[in-house]
């Protein structure tokens, strides 16, 4: 049987992929979002479980709905 990544393992990917879309490295993300890039870079590997707050933040900082964002998960 397969592994299925948890939800944070697929909110971590999806960043990733948004984030990458953008061209955006880890560093510039975390600087227009004002957090610590190894916050974000945490999250894309699954190990942070992210405040609806930082999600907001994260979000707008993609320039994505936070349902776009979160879309597939």
């Amino acid at each position: 049987m397969r592994h299925r990544p948890n939800i944070l393992e697929r909110f971590g990917s999806r960043l990733r992929e948004l984030r990458k879309a953008r061209g955006l490295s880890q560093e510039a993300l975390a600087d227009k979002c004002r957090l610590d890039r190894t916050y974000i870079s945490g999250i894309e590997r699954g190990k942070r479980n992210v405040a609806l707050c930082n999600i907001e933040t994260i979000s707008r900082a993609l320039e994505v709905s936070i349902s776009e964002l979160t879309k597939g998960l």
